[in-house]
């Protein structure tokens, strides 16, 4: 095995100890071993027969924009198919684009810490983006990409039918409620999205950086749960 792929392994194990500590389930190797693969990791158990799998198919190789020239991976997104509570964050980073998995790198740590604060697993939800491929340098998405790209987040949407949407951050509560209200009007409020009761919280990224905010967070979770038990 070359010295890059022991690295990657390294990095992999890693962040899956951090992520989900001694409990290990891996069925096949990742899909940052390979650039061409497109398999997820955390797919041990999903039926490559479901509606979602076979949309995932149809649109893995997506080049309606720029975007699918500079990907490593598509992320497509990963969790409950029949999940009741759907995360939705703005785009992949740079972990994510090497795994093609939402939501893996440090702030996908977080998130899984902030949904153990409400007692839920990332197998219990759905976790997305509205783009599926990285924006270079992590920039925000520009808006002819979420044209291209968010009819792919609608028909998710249509086939999990969650009771409840969850916004991670500004970026992404923009974009679906189509409106540049500030992040901090747009929380603790009840939105609605495609008909979907639609929340909108922090990103998990934001409150790396800020680190005083993660009470805030805390609180948006526990908002969203006590209304998501009203559903």
């Amino acid at each position: 095995m070359s010295s890059e792929k022991i690295t990657r392994l390294e990095r992999f194990l890693q962040w899956y100890r951090d992520l989900y500590g001694r409990e290990w389930y891996i069925n096949e190797l990742p899909a940052a071993f390979s650039r061409q693969s497109e398999k997820n990791p955390l797919s041990a158990g999903t039926n490559p027969d479901s509606p979602l799998q076979k949309f995932r198919e149809q649109i893995k190789d997506c080049m309606n924009c720029s975007l699918g020239k500079t990907r490593t991976h598509f992320v497509f997104g990963v969790g409950n198919e029949n999940a009741d509570l759907m995360f939705v964050g703005e785009a992949p980073g740079r972990d994510e684009d090497l795994q093609g998995i939402p939501f893996v790198g440090r702030a996908g740590q977080l998130l899984t810490k902030l949904l153990a604060n409400i007692n839920l697993k990332r197998s219990d939800v759905y976790i997305a983006n509205i783009l599926k491929c990285r924006p270079p340098n992590n920039r925000d998405p520009l808006p002819e990409e979420v044209e291209k790209c968010l009819p792919y987040l609608h028909r998710q949407i249509e086939l999990i039918r969650p009771r409840l949407l969850v916004a991670l951050g500004r970026v992404a509560a923009q974009n679906l409620l189509k409106t540049e209200t500030s992040l901090s009007n747009l929380r603790k409020r009840l939105w609605q999205y495609q008909n979907i009761p639609l929340i909108v919280t922090y990103h998990p990224a934001y409150i790396l950086r800020y680190p005083n905010m993660l009470n805030a967070a805390i609180e948006d979770m526990k908002f969203i749960m006590q209304h998501f038990r009203q559903l």
